[in-house]
């Protein structure tokens, strides 16, 4: 599991639950449950750091509580 913030909310254009990973850009899951959302962000964020590794980018580092707002 992650300790990069995730923000998960219900869409309902989407009819779904939502995950934002603020810290690492345009990385966002959705799941029909709350559960699925959150198994769905953990895969969606193992996948943003290998694709930016392979690619030579920096990965940031989790801070674990939101500083964006």
């Amino acid at each position: 599991m992650s300790r990069y913030e995730l923000i998960i909310f219900w869409s309902d254009e989407d009819e779904r639950y939502v995950v934002e990973v603020p810290e690492l850009p345009g990385c966002m899951a959705d799941g029909k449950t709350y559960e699925e959302a959150l198994e769905n962000a953990q895969v969606v964020i193992s996948e943003w750091i290998e694709t930016a590794q392979g690619l030579g980018r920096e990965i940031p580092l989790p801070k674990g509580r939101l500083v964006y707002a």
